[in-house]
């Protein structure tokens, strides 16, 4: 019995339906953009594995990295300890980050990062004897599993179940191009008419809905608004932080800046789950009191792994040095050529580019939805020719490690063309 056999008789994955599921691959190996699965075949990994690989598999600086922490401390507990990695991340990120930007909120995941920034919302108004019991959220957004993420999630299929359990949400158009007053317009009414604590957003790119993607200047348009109406505001950089969009966040094309930014998935380069929340030192000052009850009452058991800030750490360095600037640069002018030499395809409706995503939605008579036929073919298609991509629904994207080459990023883009056959 292989391992993909022994893996059906136990392991529940996700977003699967296992009734109707094909056996998945067992990898058993990876290096820079490719994995190996246990019969040889080798893939290339055109999205980074989830988008957390932005420096490659099997990294050895960050493996060195995390080898040392491991036999120095690999974990202390962070309620009532510190440690020296959690002070120099710290350090780090006042460094990168957006200025604003002071304190920070360890947790596990990108879910658990805004279900952090969600609760802190709340009680931030709580403590000052204030009640606001909704948030404004892009319709087709997906912030997570947990349950505040998921309320502020747009895609019903992976909500539906929970309607009648989630937090009170007004969902608000995406401002893509055309409709940038609807959206703004349907912020300041939703503003006007609840008692509004919080609008959280991703920056620039929705990731889960296809990479949707809309103008800076409009999100500081909506930014303005909710601090002129004591709104605050959330950027979800879990899919677009650490250099995605060709800045280290997509929040820095912005004039105006956040009150809290969510951060997981390449914050340790795809090695240990690790997430954290930043802060305004306004929004820390809101739960500072006399009061023990004003505080914020929440925490995770590897919260500040210090071995996960290690990877961080390590992680961040790798985007500093200035090979990875040129490989982003380079990432993202293959991408232009590719969407000029594909644009005109028949069976291409759309292309868009923002660093080193690239996306392009299929023309198709038969609409489909996040899982469909039409999805599953691409899927299939890409997996058989060796190739890790996710399209979602009839959008193909590519998101691919820094340290892919140039020749597998054409063999990528090969592999699309030769997929939009299939359609």
């Amino acid at each position: 019995m292989n391992l993909t056999e022994k893996d059906k008789l136990y392991n529940w994955h996700p977003y699967t339906q296992h009734q109707i599921a094909q056996d998945f691959p067992a990898i058993v190996k990876g290096k820079d953009a490719l994995l190996w699965d246990e019969n040889g075949k080798e893939y290339i990994d055109g999205i980074a594995s989830w988008w957390v690989n932005p420096f490659g598999h099997s990294n050895k600086f960050i493996a060195d990295a995390i080898y040392e922490q491991l036999t120095t401390l690999e974990h202390v507990l962070f309620g009532g300890f510190t440690h020296n990695k959690a002070v120099q991340l710290a350090e780090k990120l006042v460094e990168i980050l957006p200025n604003n930007q002071q304190k920070f909120f360890y947790s596990d995941n990108g879910s658990t990062a805004v279900e952090v920034a969600i609760k802190a919302s709340f009680q931030y108004f709580f403590n000052q004897g204030r009640s606001k019991n909704t948030l404004i959220a892009f319709e087709d957004a997906f912030h997570g599993d947990t349950f505040g993420a998921m309320a502020v999630s747009g895609i019903s299929l992976f909500t539906e179940a929970f309607q009648d359990a989630l937090i009170q949400v007004v969902r608000i158009p995406v401002p893509v191009k055309g409709k940038e007053q609807e959206t703004l317009a349907s912020l300041q009414k939703a503003i006007e008419q609840h008692e509004v604590a919080a609008f959280i957003f991703e920056p620039l790119v929705l990731g889960a809905a296809g990479m949707v993607m809309y103008e800076p200047e409009i999100l500081d348009e909506l930014l303005v608004v909710c601090q002129q109406n004591n709104v605050l505001t959330i950027a979800d950089e879990v899919m677009t932080g650490f250099g995605k969009t060709g800045k280290t966040f997509a929040c820095q094309y912005l004039k105006n800046q956040p009150d809290m930014m969510c951060l997981s998935k390449a914050l340790t380069g795809g090695t240990i789950p690790m997430a954290i929340t930043t802060f305004t030192n306004q929004i820390f000052d809101g739960f500072k009191s006399d009061s023990v009850n004003h505080a914020l009452f929440h925490g995770h058991t590897f919260t500040a792994n210090p071995t996960g800030c290690a990877a961080a750490l390590a992680s961040i360095e790798i985007l500093q040095q200035p090979k990875t600037s040129v490989d982003l640069e380079r990432i993202h002018q293959h991408h232009l050529q590719f969407q000029q030499r594909i644009q005109q395809h028949p069976k291409v409706a759309t292309t868009r580019v923002l660093g080193v995503i690239f996306a392009l939605e299929v023309v198709t008579d038969n609409p489909q939805g996040y899982y469909g036929n039409l999805r599953n073919r691409l899927y299939n298609f890409f997996i058989q020719n060796g190739i890790i991509l996710r399209p979602v629904g009839g959008t193909i994207y590519v998101l691919p490690p820094y340290v892919i080459t140039d020749e597998q990023l054409q063999k990528v883009y090969q592999t699309i063309e030769a997929a939009l056959e299939i359609v």
